[in-house]
């Protein structure tokens, strides 16, 4: 059995472990959030097997999301108290029975239930992964690092488009989603190796400290993006195939998307926390955002172009905002605790992800082409947030954790 880590002794540098931490980071941010890009790529096959509109894929993200933005305020103070191992095998645990109760599920009702299974995994991720970084990783690292375990959900995304239909043509979507099993117990497995077996925290309530202003607008802009995506995401895929492409190359759109989120979330995250520039940043990469989207809107039968560009911004964009969230949550102490302050920024995130893709789907009636106006609208809410939260800063300098 692994003895504790000693207090005195240095979080590791890259050479000290780090390669294994990563992989646990990226592992724990990807496995949850892939339930999102599994049912915007399987998505027309799950609509055509279960017999529901394609709109009806937003309220199965809904399932997912919605109980994670209920319960991430209340993951930060419960991982402070369990600690980075016992809260990543829960995390594990939970998406392990999501994806094998989504494979199993003989209709909508009960697919959605299984789905909502993940949302627990959902709430933990940026709380236990975000503490483990500010735990276990020098600060001078912590940045890259952070970079690294965000790029993690579009590992998920890359998983998601470059896979998962291939896996569906052979075995079906219920044994595609069957596969992500077993990579969920070796998760487990490793982060009982990987986490320092710290004692737990001091017990006392669960009940999240109130957030300050700076805070609520950092959620605001990041409900705003959630919203975005989950629009994007959910219904790209048949969107795409409306336009005339197959089922294989709209997951290509969605590896594009992901390859892009990665480059954009490793590279940007240590640079704005270089540059103290996360804000504005975050401001441009949402103008860019908002221009992908306009872009997809020329898309037709014959000329896909738009599609392949709209994607590959989107990815290098709006996925790179959330990463400079919780890059800014990491490294300085105005937002408050990092387990806490993370729970909060994730309960934003993730209500717009449960938000965005059925309501977007109720007001503009099914229609593809008008969700996408709807996406415009919630990328246009979290750059008005950023705008005041940027005014805020410059009165108020960012504090410099220094532990």
């Amino acid at each position: 059995m692994s003895q504790p880590h000693p207090a005195s002794s240095p979080p590791p540098g890259p050479a000290r472990g780090n390669a294994a931490l990563a992989w646990v980071l990226v592992a724990a941010m990807a496995l949850p959030m892939l339930v999102l890009y599994a049912v915007g790529t399987l998505g027309p096959l799950m609509a055509r097997d279960l017999g529901m509109a394609p709109g009806a894929l937003g309220w199965i993200t809904f399932a997912a999301f919605g109980v994670a933005a209920v319960l991430s305020p209340w993951a930060g103070p419960l991982v402070q108290q369990w600690g980075c191992r016992r809260s990543l095998v829960l995390l594990f645990a939970a998406a392990a029975c999501a994806y094998a109760a989504m494979a199993l599920a003989p209709g909508l009702g009960l697919l959605a239930c299984a789905v909502a299974l993940d949302g627990l995994a959902q709430a933990l991720c940026n709380p236990v992964t975000n503490l483990l970084i500010a735990r276990q990783v020098r600060p001078e690292h912590r940045p890259w690092m952070v970079g690294v375990k965000q790029a993690g959900v579009q590992v998920a995304a890359l998983l998601a488009g470059a896979l998962l239909p291939t896996l569906a043509l052979w075995w079906g979507w219920r044994g595609a989603l069957g596969i992500l099993v077993p990579l969920a117990v070796l998760g487990l497995l490793a982060a009982r190796r990987v986490a320092w077996p710290q004692p737990a925290g001091p017990r006392g309530p669960l009940t999240p400290a109130r957030p300050q202003r700076l805070l609520c607008l950092l959620m605001a802009a990041q409900c705003g993006v959630g919203a975005a995506l989950s629009v994007f995401v959910v219904f790209l895929p048949s969107y795409t195939m409306a336009q005339g492409l197959e089922l294989r190359q709209a997951g290509n759109l969605v590896a594009l998307f992901a390859v892009m989120g990665i480059a954009s979330r490793v590279a940007l995250t240590p640079l704005a926390a270089r540059k103290d520039s996360g804000i504005p940043l975050m401001l441009a990469l949402i103008l860019a955002a908002m221009a992908a989207v306009a872009l997809l809107q020329l898309a037709a039968p014959g000329r896909p172009w738009p599609l392949w560009i709209g994607a590959g911004l989107m990815g290098a964009s709006a996925v790179a905002t959330n990463a400079l969230a919780m890059g800014l949550v990491v490294q300085g102490s105005t937002f408050g605790p990092t387990a806490a302050a993370s729970g909060w920024l994730s309960a934003a995130f993730f209500a717009g992800m449960a938000a965005g893709a059925p309501l977007t789907a109720a007001l503009a009636h099914n229609s593809l082409s008008a969700a996408w106006t709807g996406s415009l609208a919630s990328l246009a809410v979290a750059a008005m947030a950023l705008l005041q939260l940027e005014r805020l800063r410059r009165r108020t300098p960012m504090a410099r954790r220094t532990a």
